[in-house]
């Protein structure tokens, strides 16, 4: 069949294709599929080099509320968001060598750790083991470990305020042998009624809720 020119009719011409080839994008997934799969075999850290320790409660969506990404941290939750040995370990072995320059906290209202005493509480892991609470692993592959002494209820760590629970996590944070000095660590308490974050300490509601 012959080869149709265009004219000046207004019929468009083909555009000139892109320069390089096409195995160079290919080759681009590829190593970015590899970079992602071997991340911690290459030291490659999380895209923002972040550690996020938030209490485990299902009501705190930890990566839309600090508008993050797969890929963005590394996501710890505990009951409470509470900074235990584990988290020491975990947070110790992410900036040593993991690259994490940052840490947040994030801690919510309403949570589950302030619905009961200490009393209460006790009592509950008491009647699950029939009352001898002593020869009770704190951690079944190091049987050595116990709480020393401690009381079951420090170990528990039951929240009273959330906003001083909040700061306090930051501080045992900041102030750890194992944690390097020129880490960011940062507080926020999630809003489980408004559905978004605040600095501990700042009760917005309280401020506009009372008279000048």
């Amino acid at each position: 069949m012959p080869h149709h020119t265009h004219g000046s009719d207004g019929a468009h011409e083909h555009d000139e294709p892109e320069a390089g080839h096409v195995h160079e994008s290919v080759d681009e997934g590829v190593d970015a599929r590899d970079d992602w799969a071997r991340r911690r075999r290459k030291g490659i850290p999380t895209d923002k080099q972040l550690l996020v320790v938030a209490c485990m409660d299902e009501r705190i969506p930890v990566e839309d509320a600090l508008g993050l990404s797969l890929g963005d941290a590394q996501i710890y939750r505990n009951a409470g968001g509470k900074v235990t040995d584990d988290v020491i370990r975990s947070a110790a072995l992410t900036t040593q060598y993991f690259d994490t320059t940052e840490i947040i906290v994030v801690n919510h209202t309403d949570c589950g750790m302030m619905s009961a005493s200490d009393e209460d509480v006790i009592e509950g892991f008491e009647a699950a083991v029939d009352g001898d609470l002593d020869d009770v692993d704190l951690d079944p592959a190091l049987p050595e470990l116990n709480i020393g002494d401690a009381s079951l209820a420090e170990w528990v760590r039951m929240t009273d305020d959330i906003d001083a629970a909040c700061a306090a996590q930051v501080e045992y944070l900041e102030n750890h042998d194992l944690i390097p000095d020129d880490v960011s660590v940062t507080g926020y308490v999630y809003e489980v009624e408004s559905g978004h974050l605040r600095r501990p300490g700042e009760r917005v509601a309280e401020q506009v809720s009372e008279r000048v």
